[in-house]
């Protein structure tokens, strides 16, 4: 039976290559384990010395993914949390940074008093201690997954392992399950599978002192019984503790999948927890949604990373999220702005019923972001902007309806004759860069009768922030008077958070990242209401051409 005294941990490895999919197999477990009522938090040890991903380019590291107390943390965290619906915070990630930091901030304090600092006990007990804070939380979890970042036998992963090895000891063996991800590879020219790289993996960790008790064997074919005998043989496991992890079309079947092959179950029972039923009903559905919808869009998304699909993550999750809100499936079409600055918006955007400019940094492409905004304006294109999005909507709102002459934000063109963007006033003394923008939750008042205010059917909202440029309030009244309405304001500060325009049929600016609280079960308010005017106005666009056509043969 279950030990309500104490919580259980489960950490998870990686091995062979990177980007397996650890996240994902954690925040799937978490479901599982979610979906028989225990309450799960899911925690990151990243092996990079960054103090975080906030100074990292999107290209080395994809998003940054900020929680509500104003974290910058690893991709990961958006995965645990739209799969197990739990609001993350700081405590659910650590990095190498982060741990040394730490330690020799209490060197420098004199905590030690005058030990020789070392990775053992020093580091290794930071670790623990920080696994030990993610479990406490604000009400006590029953289980905490633990990803560990990178591969087994990367140099930066050691302290991480070992740390695991000493905390399996002091929780007890009872108390702590370990997962481990591999690669089992499909050699085409010979038709055969190879489990080779798996046990040398396996090898690793044991050379470390950890023994694996679970094994998720990612292949793109099925893993043969004789296979999984095979490897539970050479990594001293039972048969049924081996497990293949397939590739998937949507990454939201894999808590299904697992489920269906008893993965729940056997960690369950790995755990001395008390057996039961998951209810998945809900999930079971959404995934029916995604793979069969009855309806198709296309949206495109303008920015300048649109090389790597990773720095809009929480984008095109939210946007599979409310596409199966809508019943329909979202087919997004990526656009360079650099392409579209150069040749003009009109031969990228005339097949697409909606237009989303996301959030970024720098002058690069801007200018054709500004032409794409423009383009949906006129063609009443349904459009929405997060963060820099609204920045470009309200410059280019400036130039052309308004008038006003060499428009800009300061942070393009710092003496700029208008500057309707401006660095905001707690910006302006600000020398570092690490953790230092407008970040994390923040309140917002929106107006009754906008779109805003009838897609989250409440005045007051609550969401998270990462930016350090705000509307000019100098500019208001004048932009105001030609159709642009403030449609959510900052109580405290009384910042614009979010913009609409008068004669549109569908046009939002938003300045936080409504992205990032989208869940796969409750798809967020403002990308839902986007699909929807997408898809009316395809319909509407459909109409037309019907009829045109009719007049034409007639």
């Amino acid at each position: 039976m279950r030990d309500k005294g104490h919580t259980k941990y489960i950490f998870f490895t990686g091995g062979v290559v990177s980007s397996l999919g650890k996240g994902i197999s954690a925040a799937s477990i978490g479901r599982l384990l979610k979906a028989r009522g225990y309450n799960v938090t899911i925690i990151k040890l990243d092996p990079y010395i960054n103090v975080d991903p906030g100074t990292l380019s999107p290209f080395q590291h994809g998003e940054v993914y900020v929680t509500d107390d104003g974290a910058e943390t690893d991709l990961d965290l958006g995965h645990y949390e739209r799969f197990i619906h739990t609001n993350m915070t700081r405590r659910n990630n650590t990095t190498t940074g982060q741990i040394y930091y730490t330690v020799i901030t209490k060197e420098r304090r004199g905590d030690y008093l005058g030990k020789t600092v070392q990775v053992i006990p020093h580091i290794t007990d930071e670790i623990k201690r920080r696994i030990l804070q993610a479990g406490e939380g604000d009400s006590r979890y029953d289980i905490v997954l633990i990803e560990v970042g990178g591969t087994v036998g990367d140099i930066e992963s050691q302290p991480f392992l070992e740390a695991i090895r000493q905390f399996t000891l002091e929780q007890g063996h009872q108390n702590v399950m370990n997962v481990h991800l591999t690669l089992v590879p499909y050699i085409r020219a010979s038709g055969e599978i190879k489990t080779k790289p798996t046990q040398h993996s396996v090898m690793k960790l044991r050379e470390i002192g950890l023994q694996p008790d679970m094994l998720l064997c990612r292949t793109e074919v099925p893993l043969p019984q004789d296979a999984r005998d095979k490897i539970a043989l050479f990594c001293s496991l039972l048969p049924e503790m081996v497990f293949e992890a397939r590739d998937v079309d949507s990454i939201y079947e894999v808590p299904l999948l697992f489920e269906q092959d008893g993965v729940g179950d056997r960690v369950v029972a790995r755990l001395g927890l008390e057996p039961c039923e998951p209810d998945l009903s809900g999930w079971k559905n959404f995934v029916r949604k995604v793979k069969d919808p009855s309806a198709y869009v296309r949206i495109a998304i303008c920015g300048k990373y649109t090389n790597l699909h990773d720095s809009y993550k929480s984008i095109i999750e939210a946007f599979v999220h409310s596409g199966v809100e809508n019943d329909a499936r979202v087919e997004l079409k990526w656009l360079d702005s650099e392409e579209i600055e150069a040749k003009g918006p009109a031969q990228f955007l005339g097949d697409i019923a909606g237009l989303l400019i996301p959030g970024g940094f720098g002058e690069r492409g801007i200018e054709g972001k500004i032409a794409a905004i423009r383009y949906a304006r006129e063609k009443g294109i349904p459009f929405f902007g997060i963060c820099l999005g609204l920045q470009c909507a309200v410059i280019e709102f400036a130039r052309t309806v308004c008038g006003l002459e060499d428009v800009n934000s300061t942070e393009f063109n710092p003496s700029a004759q208008n500057p309707v963007i401006d660095l905001m006033e707690t910006q302006v003394q600000v020398s570092q860069k690490g953790g230092t923008m407008r970040l994390g939750a923040y309140r917002c008042l929106l107006e009754p009768g906008t779109h805003a205010h009838q897609a989250y059917k409440t005045v007051e909202i609550s969401e998270r922030h990462r930016h350090r440029y705000e509307v000019n309030n100098g500019y208001l009244e004048t932009l105001k008077s030609r159709g642009l309405i403030v449609a959510g304001t900052n109580p405290d500060n009384h910042l614009v958070e979010v913009i609409e325009l008068r004669d549109h049929p569908w046009f939002v600016g938003v300045q936080f990242h409504p992205e990032l609280k989208s869940r796969v079960l409750q798809a967020h308010p403002l990308f839902r209401e986007f699909v929807a005017a997408a898809l009316a106005f395809k319909l509407h666009q459909q109409e037309r051409d019907d009829k045109e056509t009719f007049h034409e043969d007639n």
